[in-house]
């Protein structure tokens, strides 16, 4: 099982959401905190590494050097409670509900009566470290995100007004600004990209609002993607960190920040000793941004991009795997303009290689709007250059229409033996029960055999196959004929172009695996 399937299973939880102070959840969060035993504290004896000059490998320099840097962020945030009348018991979603059934409700006894509900006021505690004496601190999006006030308080007890510089939510990152009496302590950016798995770390921060704490650990993975955002790009790390000290600095054995703690991994939502940080050279660039004040405008092309697997190389013909495959390319959008089409492989952008989505989503989003840019695309077995015009990010995913004309043919439902798959027709009873779209083309994927390859593959009932082998089909005899001249071709997998709600998706089918 890779290890994004398994992230997926459990819950990669923000690192703000249980240092909240008043309100019920810091009873739940109390009972996680205190269940937190032996294995999430880190060992007392430390193997020697360079930079530490204990002796002893005490990691004590640097917490003398780097703790007066790190501090609280406290935000306060309006609660909004569930209306509930006077005469009317806690029930469903109190977290006292339990405990009141317990000893009131099960006895026979009347429950509590819940008191008249107002409009609460409830803070939350994150972490942020300083990276300019001027009173420049660095922290989460989500630290922030929704306050009606921000408040930082510095390792000294010293607590100060806050003014909010920028925030930037796709990257999950904010810049405050405090004014103090004097210059404050500071911390230097270090350089991630320098990190290497089994590298120790330390991570800063105020988990459960008890105050500034240090936790040790490695580097356990680099790139990890949690699914979050175009710039998913985390550091991996097997360190206690706890909801708290989200935005607290990760350092190296040097002292210097090269991540900020955003992230654990948690099947209950309490510290397994999993955590995620964003990098330090990532976040140095977009803080560099924010700093100059607002927001940060992104780049925006208008495809919808997916990986290129070796099933799906072998079916366009590619020697091998890599690069971003064009799924849809939004109408009237910059990509579109440019020229490019649905079956593209991109495998530049602005001279840079692509070698994945991910390269090409952030290469993308780093361009300021209005730039012209090439990108480097295989089309039909050719390498061709096209120049396009980024325009701003789109908040909204837009899916490329389906202009194909023609009339559906008369439903007869045909097999695909090969693949595993039962085909029919759209005919206008089909299109009203899946609610299709009146111009939506293709063949409608009825029935999928579990054991042959097309279910391994991940085609489901109520697909639409629109393409094959790039080849627009409009009905199930059309698909049916193109994946048999694909299987008499000899490739060893066809390639499906499917729509499934509002994305569309190229889906590589093995024959030999059917």
């Amino acid at each position: 099982m890779s290890p994004q399937s398994i992230i997926r299973r459990h819950r990669v939880a923000a690192l703000l959401g249980a240092a909240l102070i008043i309100s019920p959840f810091v009873v739940s969060f109390a009972q996680s905190a205190s269940g937190i035993g032996a294995s999430n504290t880190v060992a007392t004896t430390q193997t020697p590494v360079a930079g530490i000059t204990a002796p002893n490998g005490s990691f004590a320099p640097i917490v003398a050097a780097d703790k007066p840097a790190v501090v609280t962020v406290t935000t306060v945030m309006k609660a909004q409670p569930e209306t509930m009348s006077e005469d009317q018991p806690f029930d469903g979603g109190s977290p006292f509900d339990d405990y009141f059934r317990q000893f009131f409700g099960d006895q026979g006894v009347p429950m509590p009566k819940a008191p008249p509900q107002q409009s609460q006021r409830a803070e939350a505690l994150g972490s942020g470290f300083i990276v300019g004496a001027d009173g420049t601190i660095v922290t989460n999006n989500h630290v922030i995100d929704g306050a009606t006030s921000i408040k930082v308080t510095l390792d000294d007890g010293t607590e100060l007004p806050v003014k909010l510089v920028g925030r930037d939510a796709k990257n999950d990152l904010a810049v405050l600004k405090v004014k103090a009496a004097k210059p404050l302590p500071t911390v230097k950016w270090g350089d991630s990209d320098k990190l290497m798995p089994g590298d120790q770390i330390l991570a800063f921060g105020n988990p459960f609002g008890i105050g500034t704490t240090v936790t040790a650990g490695i580097v356990s993975a680099r790139g990890r993607d949690l699914n979050s955002g175009p710039f998913d790009d985390f550091i991996q790390i097997d360190a206690p960190i706890n909801h708290g000290n989200s935005g607290g600095p990760l350092v190296d054995v040097g002292g210097n920040v090269v991540g900020i703690n955003t992230a654990i991994f948690s099947p209950n939502g309490g510290s397994v000793g999993v955590g995620f940080a964003i990098p330090s050279d990532q976040a140095q660039k977009v803080v560099a941004k924010l700093m100059k004040g607002g927001d940060i405008e992104y780049g925006y092309l208008g495809v919808q991009i997916q990986p290129v697997t070796q099933d799906v190389a072998s079916a366009m013909g590619l020697d091998h795997p890599g690069g971003a495959l064009v799924a849809a390319v939004t109408e009237g959008s910059p990509a579109a303009k440019a020229g490019i089409a649905t079956g593209d492989v991109i495998t530049g952008f602005a001279g840079e290689a692509i070698k994945d989505p991910k390269d090409l989503s952030r290469a993308v989003a780093d361009v300021s709007p209005g730039a012209k840019e090439t990108l480097d695309v295989w089309r039909n077995g050719k390498t061709m250059q096209i120049s396009a015009d980024v325009g701003r990010n789109a908040e909204d995913t837009q899916t490329a229409a389906n202009d194909e004309g023609g009339k559906p043919s008369a439903g007869e439902g045909l097999r695909v033996p090969s693949l595993g798959l039962g085909l029919t027709d759209i005919t206008p009873d089909v299109r009203e029960e899946l609610n299709l779209a009146d111009n939506q083309r293709g063949a409608l994927v009825e029935r999928v055999n579990p054991d042959k390859a097309a279910s391994a593959a991940g085609l489901e009932p109520g697909d639409v196959i629109v393409a094959v082998d790039r080849t627009p089909v409009k009905s199930a005899r059309q698909a049916n004929q193109a994946i048999a001249e694909a299987g008499k071709s000899g490739r060893k997998s066809v390639l499906l172009l499917v729509d499934r709600g509002d994305a569309q998706i190229f889906v590589a089918v093995p024959f030999a695996a059917g």
